[in-house]
Order: structure tokens, then sequence, then C-alpha cells
């Protein structure tokens, strides 16, 4: 029997709403929902593989408990077991954090990855914490977090109003958006260009974005920040800088002017490969739109100057008079937002309240670099425990971290291991434990992560599309129980772990005087929550305490899950809106435009004015049928375009000798790997491309679809020294490389033998 069901995709950040077709308790067919209130019905070749995903022969259906050296499938009381027998003597031998917590990308899709690994990292004690973010976005976080108070206080271009959007770095018509949650990106931008406005992207490729602009210019690599930084001073020099209404709310104008004196268009022109004149131009231009807004993303994060491209794309919003702007870059408002409170003077931001051991690398929103994993595992100091039991969740670093190979080996050191993780990866499979979550039909969504990110306030909520199958476990269980076991509390009911938070949650909301429940009894609160498991009540909880909650019963038109519940489409909240100066959490009060980390790391930019590469340097690239490693066991969404090729432009290529197809090696600092190349001018002369997250060539893993096409793990080109010092960002593009013809490589060995 067939029937339909909703759900909110959970492939990538687009969040767009599907309607199922399920018969006989599996996914069938997925297409667009045409009523959701944000997507409007658009879906990708992502989500129309929902199905794919979801009944992937290779996804484990039990825990698996490593004996006598194997992994062999066991029942969850005994993986739970194991867990608490594997984790706890680690913390009590040797400390908290010789306990370290891996969150991959994820966590941030679904419910469980955002309720429970805070709570289990809070129950640790561990300082041992490493996430996807190092090898992402975390620039974009350290930059917010110094100008306004909150890592987490991304402002987001308000793409249906804008007439002029400058993108840098950013390749949405693959990725979807990042760090913009927005369904039919591609849509939106033809939009713009539509409605007469103008669409310009700063790339070394020419991505399919690229060729929908109405300009492209191809920056060198890495250079990002220095061409940003020219545009800030020509706004500055030309009288063209204006905050427009914002001014009150921002300080340090003057400051900023005369740090950025350096970075003329002529100073960094050479560097960046873009003309001086041309320049100036994008300056002019961005200043005399009626609106603009300039989105930065991976491109210009993963680079030396991540953390100073991240604040120069919001300086230049600044400058503009367009942050906090209908039509430039808003500050989203999510549905679960805390109760906002009034405008002043905030805690502000830290960075480097403690060290990594080896390197010394500062911390950076609670965070140690990913790439600072392995080092931190087989390497003694004096200056306390290595990480001897790890806890990874919907984490598979071997693969998304520099240099696998060493990290790889260092995982096979540990004490203990856990993995949750719903496939036996390049990762997992050195774990001792593996708690494998249920297929995504088998789980509720809510986006609490991307909402705070979206295009326009909304919110939505599906509960599981299809029945946990026998034997199956709910994500939102295992990680309880995983909290309840590596905290010394195994055996407790999990229901322990919701209710310890929705008591501690309301207990400090009723002592909050901004709070709507403020002077009111916890217990009574907690007992008016609906919902039919621990996570719904939570949900309840942190809608009807938001933004637009009914806080309990204080506003009866507000929010709550059963109100949620009945607009199985979603619930539209009106687009973005000004929200300055109330969300800004720095000491000061204001957006501070020149804080003292980012004053301290511009002479290292300004040394970057001389620097020229003089081989060729590498960059990523992004697929839009894939979202990470774990996609490529999917067959509907490998092949066509979705390859593990080599780009190089012809010019490169016929000078070192190498052919459309043919094999060739690439060397970086970290180690060599080989892949087909693919001769096109979509990429810039001197600089090669080669995607991420693939590389499955490991013995040991089940994920028998990406070990039949394995491709290379760009990553291993990288060895891991090279970060963004303020934010402990990986650099992964613009990074130097050799390549050559795999016959020539050959040759070279044969001669040297001999």
């Amino acid at each position: 029997m067939s029937r339909t069901a909703l759900r909110v995709c959970p492939l990538c950040e687009a969040t767009c709403g599907l309607t199922l077709t399920i018969e006989d308790g599996r996914v069938t067919g997925a297409r667009g929902d045409r009523d959701d209130v944000f997507s409007k019905g658009f879906i990708c070749p992502k989500g129309a593989a929902f199905g794919a995903v979801d009944s992937d022969p290779d996804r484990l259906r039990a825990p698996l408990v490593r004996v006598d050296g194997e992994l062999r499938e066991a029942t969850w009381e005994e993986a739970f077991d194991a867990v608490a027998a594997g984790i706890r003597p680690v913390a009590e031998r040797h400390g908290p954090h010789a306990v370290g917590v891996v969150l991959g990308n994820p966590n941030v899709h679904t419910v469980a990855g955002a309720l429970y690994p805070p709570v289990l990292i809070g129950g640790l004690g561990t300082r041992s914490l490493f996430t996807a973010s190092t090898v992402d976005q975390m620039p974009k976080h350290v930059s917010s977090g110094l100008l306004f108070g909150d890592a987490n206080l991304i402002p987001v271009p308000d793409l249906d109003r804008t007439d002029h959007l400058l993108l840098i770095g950013a390749n949405p018509l693959e990725s979807n958006g990042s760090l913009c949650t927005a369904p039919d990106f591609p849509g939106r931008l033809k939009a713009l260009r539509a409605r007469g406005g103008t669409l310009t992207v700063i790339d070394p490729r020419r991505t399919r974005t690229a060729r929908l602009a109405d300009r492209h210019l191809a920056i060198r690599p890495g250079t990002d920040a220095l061409l940003l930084a020219a545009m800030a001073h020509t706004l500055f020099d030309e009288g063209l800088a204006d905050l427009g209404e914002r001014a009150p709310h921002i300080r340090g104008q003057r400051e900023l002017a005369a740090a950025l004196a350096d970075f003329t268009p002529e100073a960094v022109s050479g560097a960046c490969d873009i003309d001086a004149a041309g320049i100036r131009t994008l300056a002019r231009e961005l200043a005399a739109a009626p609106t603009a807004a300039v989105y930065g993303r991976i491109g210009s994060c993963t680079v030396p100057h991540g953390t100073l491209a991240s604040w120069l794309v919001d300086v230049l919003n600044v400058l503009t008079g367009n942050l906090d702007r209908p039509g430039g870059a808003l500050f989203p408002q999510a549905a679960t937002d805390r109760t906002p409170r009034p405008a002043g003077p905030g805690r502000g931001f830290a960075l480097g309240r403690w060290h990594s051991r080896v390197r010394r690398h500062p911390e950076a929103k609670g965070e140690l670099p990913l790439s600072a994993l392995a080092e931190e595992i087989d390497t003694p100091t004096d200056e306390g425990e290595p990480v001897r039991a790890l806890i990874a969740v919907a984490a598979n670093p071997v693969l998304s971290a520099p240099d696998g190979e060493r990290l790889d080996q260092a995982l096979g050191s540990l004490d203990f291991m856990v993995s949750v993780d719903p496939y036996l990866n390049e990762t997992s499979r050195h774990a001792d434990v593996v708690l494998p979550p249920p297929p995504p039909a088998q789980s509720p969504h809510h986006d609490f992560a991307f909402n705070t990110l979206a295009v326009r306030n909304q919110v939505r909520y599906t509960r599981p599309a299809v029945p946990l199958e026998p034997g199956r476990m709910a994500e939102t269980e295992i990680l309880a129980r995983l909290v309840l076991a590596a905290t010394g509390m195994h055996g407790a009911d999990p229901a322990a772990v919701d209710a310890m938070v929705i008591d501690q949650t309301l207990g400090k909301a009723v002592r909050d005087p901004h709070s709507p429940v403020h002077g009111r009894d916890p217990q009574e609160l907690a007992g008016l929550l609906t919902g039919e498991n621990g996570p719904e009540r939570r949900l309840d909880m942190m809608l009807r305490l938001g933004p637009y909650g009914d806080g309990f019963g204080a506003d009866p038109d507000g929010l709550t899950l059963d109100r949620l519940l009945a607009h199985p489409h979603g619930i539209d909240l009106g687009p973005l809106r000004p929200r300055l100066p109330q969300p800004l959490k720095t000491r000061s009060g204001q957006v501070e435009l020149l804080p003292e980390p980012i004053a301290a790391d511009l002479p290292r930019l300004r040394a970057a004015l001389d620097e020229r590469p003089d081989g060729l340097v590498l960059v990523g690239r992004r697929h839009l049928r894939s979202n990470n490693s774990w996609m490529h066991n999917v067959p509907a969404l490998t092949g066509g375009s979705n390859r593990c090729t080599l780009h190089l432009h012809p010019d490169d290529a016929e000078r070192l000798g190498v052919r459309d197809g043919q094999p060739v090696r690439i060397k970086g600092a970290g180690g060599e790997v080989t892949a087909p190349a693919e001769v096109t001018d979509a990429v810039r002369r001197g600089v090669v491309s080669l995607p991420h997250g693939w590389g499955h060539d490991r013995p040991g893993t089940r994920i028998r679809h990406a070990a039949a096409d394995p491709g290379a793990n760009v990553n291993q080109l990288l060895d891991g020294s090279l970060l963004d010092p303020l934010s402990g960002n990986a650099v992964l593009n613009g990074v130097p490389v050799e390549v050559a013809p795999v016959a020539a490589v050959v040759t070279e060995t044969f001669d040297a033998l001999t």
C-alpha cells in the first residue's frame, strides 16, 4: 500500500521540504513539497535520491563491538556496556581531556546532533573537542565573534531583495548555499538578475555560479583578504564609506581606515592578479547600488587569511551601509533562539582560553583544530595527557582532515574509540564500538542551526516518516545513552538526560528578568510541555521560550510544538528584519570594526602583498550531488560530473605534457595521490582543482559502491601545518603542489634506480 509523508531534507544546508512516497515501509520516491513555506517545491538531485540514501544496503543495522580484534554485531546493551567500560577508566585514570570528541558535519542536520553533543561535552568536562568547523567555516565564527560578540551571530545576504550581490569563494549553484540557508539558491540568483540586479563572482574557477554572473573575476587563490581590504581602502579613500542608519551602533571607523592605509588597489593588484582599476570598480559599484550584500564562503575561509577575509566581508557590508538593512546582510531570528535580551554591553568573545598541547594552537569557540587531532593522540608532551580515548559522532576525519595517513595510524593507537556512524568507513573501522543511527526517514527533523542562517524566518518540524525498524534505536536515544555511558551514569533511564536539560533550562529561565516566565514555578512549566518523547519536549520548551513563543501562556498566539504540528508544511515568520543593536554581545554593545586580534593579524596580511606562488597551487571543488564522503556510496549520486578528477588549464597541461584523461601524480607537503587529469579552461592558469571527500581505498570498510571507484583523498596532500592562526582553520586552498603525468613519474623513478 502506498502513502505519502512530509520530510525536511537533511542532505545539505538548503533544508528543502520533501514529499516522500512510502510503500511497505520503504521510501520509493521523493519530490519537492510545493506547499512548503520555505522551499515551495524546489528539489535538487540529493533530495530526489533521498530513497536511495535511506535504503543503502551498506548502512549498519546493528551495533558493532570489537572482540578479539574483530568488529562483530552485538546487542545495544552489550554495545553500551562496552562504551562505559572503555571510556570511564580513561577519564578516571588520565583526566577528562584524555577523552576527545570529534563532531562531523551531519550533526547539524539532525535533531539528535543538535541536542545531545553539548550535553556529552559538558558531562565529560573535556577540552579536547574537534569538529568539522575547523576545516570549513570557523573563520566566519571567529570574525563574527570579534565583530558582534557572538560567534553564531552571522549575517546572511538578503537574496530576495538585494540589488547587488558579490560572491567570493562561493559556488551556491553546486553547494546549494552554505552559512546561508536558501532553498533554490539558483532560482534566487536568476531572480536577482531578472529584476535588474547585479551578480559578481570572485573565484579562481569558472564555476556554474560564475557562468551565471554579470562579472567573473578569476582571483589568485588565497588572496581574498587582500582584494577585500583594497575595496575597503577605496571606500575610505574616495569618500564612499557611509554607515547609514546603523552608524550609532558601530565603532572603530577611523581606526579601521588607518589600519587599511597600505592596502591600496595598486599594492594588492599583483598579488591578486586583478588590475587596480577593476578593484576600484568593484568598490564603487558596491557603494552605488541601492542595496548590496557581500557573501563569502569556504573558498575564502580555507586560506591562510581566512578570518581576515571573513571579517572584511562584513566590513564591506558595514561601510556601504548594508549591514542590518533590507536588501543587504541581516541577522536571521530562529524560532528556537533564546528570548531576546535588551540591547546593551555583553560578555564579548574570547579566543585562546586554552591551547592544544603539542603546537599550542589557541581554542576558538571551545574547539581545537581538527588538523591537530593526530598529534594530540600520538605525541607525548609535558603539557598534559595525550588523547587516549575518542568519541566520534558522524565524523570521518581520516578523509576530511589533513594528513589522513597519520591520523589513520594515530586512531589505531588509541586505548578506546567509539563511533556513532551509519557506515563502517575509513574512520569508524578503528572503533571498538560502532553505534549506527537509523536512516533519515526513521528520524524526526528540525533545523536548529540552519534556521539561524536562513534567508527568511520560518519554522518547520517533521516527525519520522517511517517507524523504527525492529532492532533499530532512535538516534536521540543512542546519543542520550552515550552521554550516560561516557559520564558515569551508565544504566540510567535515557529520558533522564532530557529531563535534566529541561530542569536546568527552565530553572535559568525563571530567574531571568527578561524571560516571559520570570518568577514562575519551573516544575509547573515542565508539566505544561507536550510531545511524544524527551526531544520533542525540549523542542516545545525552546519554541515557547523563543522570540515567537507563547511564553507558556504569556502570548496565546505564540508558537508551541502543538501549533507547529498543526502546520505540517511549516509556519512562515516573515522576511528578515533589522535587529541591531539588540543581538550584539560585544563589551561595548556596538559593532567593533577593528577588534584587537584582527589588528594584530594585519601585519601578516601586509607581508602577503609581496608573495607570488612559483608553481601550481591547489583548490578544492564541490559537486551538486555530493555532500562530503558518505554520499559516495549512493550510486544515484556518483558518476556524471561527480568524479574525482584533477582540473587543470590547457596551458598548464601542455607545459607539463599532460593529456586529458591521463593519470597524473599530485604531490604536496603531506604526500601524493594519483587522479585522472581533466583539462579545462574553467580553471585559471597556475591552479589545479581536486574535489573533497574521496579516497575510499582503505581495507576494513563496508562501503562497496564507494570502494569500487575510490578516487583520491585531496587532504592527503596536506600535512596539517598550514592553519589560519586566529581560527585554527585548515588551509585547504591555494597550497603549492607538483603535478606530473604518471608515465613521467615512472620514468623518473626508473632513472633514479639505475
